[in-house]
């Protein structure tokens, strides 16, 4: 495609973007009487308009019916978590029964490894990437010492070659090869957070079992962002949340994938709650935890209805369009997005960007500045765009091809080359 950085291209794209209607189910922030340029969805995504309609529902349902909502409520909360299953599978490429929405990010993260990091004296390793994100690096750092390991010896990160930001999938794969049989688990993102890297997860899936570990996935950045196949990929589990691009609200509720390979093993090791307990007997209170089938069995305590009403709505418009045709928007964008980008430096001295983001992406852009990076990020706040500033000199940027438009590229152009 040959793009072109001008109003009228932008307005052309636009009018041809079977996705625009989109944006209207959307609150866009606002700056001096217009739409703001967010460019914030790999952070916190934009709520949607029917997200009061859903909690008012829930709200309306404990008022007239007290506890009895568990049961009487227009959606019964006893079965609430139940509601999420074909949506959520659609999004990340699994089957209903293997994934479950509970809790928050972390905790899932936790939870998981509690099942899939059994090491032992001789397997105990976890590969993954250098400079994940700080929670992932803390949940490796202290499952690996509950287990007796030292964080230094236990944990191998895996960084990009000297001058590169990007990490080559080749090199992932060999250092998996190389640990082989002392490697329990390959602990990677979908998506880096700081570079916008999206991995193959497929290869390094195949590589993890290949040397007999299993293999798990952070998709904080990726659920919502690329199109998933965790089932075919035979990926083993993976966490993620809900607020950046499923758009269900500050801290809210996390998703979590276990394969159905794993789905029916009661002997699989796991931290238990009446919640994961087989639903048929759940009420009878009897000792001996029995897990319900598939990822709902991990769960541990009843659903957040309040937080988990916010995502439904969102989910609600995932299930108007799927993952393959967000992507086939969120490719052009991003790279209108780059091209606008690297004009503006063309036209103002002033101006100093190198793209970290290697091809291999899917809506975010990071950019590397000069030393003027901050003073650059805080003039474009004052415009009305709302980016992400990264220590120590990266701007992160992320049109998400469910509210953001080709306009709001250009207007961003524009007001770049003003600087």
């Amino acid at each position: 495609m040959q793009f072109e950085n001008s109003r009228e291209f932008a307005q052309e794209m636009d009018q041809n973007d079977a996705l625009a209607g989109f944006r209207s189910q959307f609150f866009i922030p606002q700056h001096n009487g217009e739409d703001s340029v967010y460019l914030t969805g790999n952070s916190l995504g934009l709520q949607p308009r029917s997200v009061i309609d859903k909690l008012k529902q829930e709200l309306d349902d404990w008022a007239q019916y007290g506890v009895e909502g568990h049961f009487d409520g227009k959606n019964p909360w006893f079965h609430y978590h139940k509601f999420f299953s074909e949506s959520t599978a659609r999004v990340v490429g699994a089957s209903p029964k293997e994934v479950v929405v509970m809790n928050n990010l972390t905790v899932n993260l936790h939870l998981m490894m509690v099942s899939f990091y059994r090491p032992t004296s001789t397997r105990y390793k976890i590969i993954m990437e250098g400079g994940a994100f700080p929670s992932d690096q803390y949940a490796m750092e202290s499952q690996a010492k509950f287990h007796g390991f030292a964080y230094e010896d236990a944990v191998i990160e895996v960084n990009p070659r000297p001058g590169e930001y990007a990490l080559r999938t080749e090199d992932i794969l060999q250092v998996i090869e190389e640990h082989g049989d002392s490697v329990a688990l390959v602990m990677f993102s979908g998506v880096q957070y700081y570079t916008g890297q999206a991995f193959d997860m497929q290869k390094i899936t195949e590589k993890a079992h290949k040397v007999g570990a299993l293999a798990g996935f952070d998709l904080a950045h990726a659920a919502g962002n690329l199109a998933l196949q965790l089932h075919d990929w035979e990926v083993d589990f993976a966490v993620w949340c809900s607020y950046k691009y499923l758009n269900s609200g500050p801290g809210g509720v996390s998703g979590a994938f276990a394969h159905e390979k794993h789905a029916n093993n009661p002997d699989l090791p796991r931290f238990a709650g009446w919640w994961g307990h087989q639903e048929a007997e759940r009420f009878l209170m009897k000792k001996g935890f029995i897990p319900e089938y598939g990822a709902a069995g991990w769960q541990l305590s009843n659903a957040p209805v309040m937080s988990m009403a916010v995502h439904r709505a969102s989910l609600d418009i995932f299930d108007q369009v799927s993952m393959k045709q967000l992507n086939e928007k969120s490719e052009p964008l991003n790279r209108y997005l780059q091209f606008v980008v690297e004009d503006a430096a063309k036209s103002n001295d002033g101006l100093s960007f190198e793209v970290i983001t290697p091809e291999e992406r899917g809506c975010q852009l990071s950019v590397l500045t000069g030393e003027n990076g901050k003073d650059l990020f805080d003039h474009l706040t004052k415009q009305g765009v709302i980016a992400d500033w990264r220590e120590p000199n990266v701007i992160r940027m992320a049109p998400v091809p469910l509210y953001n438009s080709f306009m709001d590229i250009y207007r961003f152009g524009q007001i770049l080359k003003s600087y």
